[in-house]
Parts: C-alpha cells; sequence; structure tokens
C-alpha cells in the first residue's frame, strides 16, 4: 500500500509526512514543475509537466488496489475509486462509490454555469480545524491498514 498525493494545491503536506514518515509507508507527490515542491524527508516527488490533467494521469497510472489517493478533485477521486483503491480529500472527508455521482454533478454544474459566465463559490478557507480532521482521518486510515 501506498499513498499517493495530489500536491499541486495540497495544503496538508506537512501532517502527510509527519504521520507518515516512521511507519515504512511509501508517499509519492505528485505536481506540475510549475509548483515549488519543499524538499521533505521519506517523500517521494515525482514532477509532471505543465500541461493540463498531467498529474491526475500520473496519479491515475501509480494507483494499484488498496492505495489511497489523497486529493480536492473529485474527478480524479472517481477514477481512483474505480481502481479498488481509497480517495480522501485535504478536508479529511473519504470519498465514496455512494456519494461520487453527487460530487460529479456539481463539478459538472459548476463547469457549465462558469463557462457561462456565472460565478460560483469555491471551497471555504482552509482552518485548523479541517487540519485536525485531515490528521485524525488520515490517522484512522493508517491503524485500519497496520491491523
Amino acid at each position: 500500500m501506498k499513498i499517493i498525493v495530489d500536491a499541486d494545491a495540497c495544503p496538508v503536506k506537512d501532517e502527510i509526512r509527519d504521520l507518515t514518515l516512521d511507519k515504512g509507508i511509501q508517499v509519492i507527490f505528485v505536481a506540475a514543475l510549475s509548483h515549488q515542491m519543499p524538499d521533505m524527508e521519506g517523500i517521494q516527488v515525482k514532477m509532471v509537466d505543465n500541461i493540463p490533467q498531467a498529474a491526475d494521469m500520473a496519479i491515475i497510472n501509480a494507483t494499484d488496489p488498496g492505495d489511497l489517493v489523497i486529493t480536492g478533485d473529485g474527478g480524479l477521486a472517481s477514477l481512483v475509486l474505480a481502481r479498488k483503491a481509497f480517495a480522501l480529500s485535504f478536508w479529511g472527508y473519504p470519498y465514496s462509490d455512494s456519494q461520487i455521482e453527487g460530487i460529479l454533478n456539481q463539478r459538472y454544474w459548476g463547469q457549465k454555469i462558469r463557462r457561462a459566465g456565472g460565478r460560483i463559490r469555491g471551497p471555504h478557507p482552509f482552518h485548523k480545524d479541517d487540519r485536525e480532521r485531515f490528521r485524525t482521518s488520515l490517522t484512522r486510515f493508517i491503524d485500519r491498514l497496520n491491523k
């Protein structure tokens, strides 16, 4: 089992490193060349071209059944779930087969509104509570795997 992180806009890189460093879990951060990636002990960094969907394709190609992908992208999460892997949001919420259709519908309607010139709200600002929820969720996932 490995953890693959959609690292371009990931606000919880430090939390992932802290929670996995001594666990012997392979962690891969995937990011576009235009993003600065910090040097992190024990973390493999895979840089990809600066073209749309390059990071998503690299993540999908590296994902095996039972892996965990950490992402804020519902579309990527749906592909991960189809590969029989797990997906966890940056906010600490697991993606599931039962909710992914609704997430994809929201994404579709948001894109449609933006293309028509409208505006929609983005995600709320990231707070300390979000970090704690993420830490708790990732810790539970790691503990479950170690049993």
